[in-house]
């Protein structure tokens, strides 16, 4: 489906897996950015993919921003301005496809790796998996305010000024991950949460996620305001006519995407 150096995209069913594989620890290189950025831009425009899962090969789900390449693509006036701009419209781009990403933490997901996970929809986890903002040891900042879509404020600032990182047991007890389990058990209920995203009207899941999204910055009133305005426009989809119809008639329902 697509042909890239550090990211492999294969598609089951309505469900596009996106394997992130920049060896050893799946830096953020700019290939890698660029790469991500393509294929959800991408899949944000295709009738036939209705869920997403993002992961990563080996043990390291992504260690962070690469800091060789960043050297590398970091040598003039304006370097820096368009580096930047490229790191964040990636996770943008997780946070802004249309269709809905499950994040499945194979492993460490530090700085631009936790910015990754908090820029999804869904996130489940293995039990090897530990998520960081290490940039306190490199003489850097970045993915706090990413990180406080997560996090509280204490336990956000631990993380920042001392490197802590968060193991995956304690993701779950926070309630910062669905799931914590077993290595080998991660992509399979990653793709039970992807096919039952999947199973639901296209139109209604990326309604909502676009919902979710402009409402979080929201206030109440306008925030509730919003959805019910959201609310009356999927109402009067075909989906929407056929979710009730399957209702009253106690079957499943055949959705068409409009």
């Amino acid at each position: 489906m697509f042909n890239f150096k550090e990211l492999h995209v294969v598609q089951e069913g309505h469900v596009a897996i996106l394997t992130m594989d920049n060896a050893p620890v799946n830096a953020l290189s700019r290939t890698l950015n660029d790469e991500l950025t393509q294929a959800l831009d991408q899949i944000s425009e295709m009738d036939d993919i209705r869920a997403v899962i993002l992961t990563a090969k080996g043990k390291v789900f992504c260690a962070g921003a690469d800091l060789k390449g960043r050297a590398e693509n970091i040598k003039g006036p304006g370097d820096l301005v368009a580096h930047s701009r490229r790191t964040r419209e990636c996770f943008h781009a997780i946070r802004e496809c249309s269709k809905p990403v499950i994040a499945a933490i194979n492993g460490a997901a530090l700085g631009s790796g936790m910015a990754m996970i908090a820029s999804a929809d869904i996130l489940l986890a293995s039990d090897k998996a530990t998520v960081g903002l290490p940039e306190v040891d490199v003489g850097l900042l970045g993915g706090c305010k990413h990180a406080e879509r997560l996090f509280s404020h204490s336990r956000l600032r631990r993380m920042a000024l001392t490197g802590y990182r968060v193991d995956a047991n304690e993701l779950y007890r926070l309630g910062v991950i669905e799931f914590c389990v077993p290595q080998d058990e991660l992509m399979a209920k990653a793709m039970e949460l992807a096919n039952s995203t999947a199973s639901k009207s296209p139109v209604s899941t990326k309604m909502i996620k676009h919902t979710l999204n402009v409402i979080e910055d929201l206030s109440l009133r306008d925030g509730y305001r919003y959805e019910q305005d959201m609310t009356a426009i999927i109402s009067k989809t075909d989906d929407a006519k056929e979710a009730q119809a399957a209702f009253k008639e106690k079957r499943p329902a055949v959705f068409v995407g409009h």
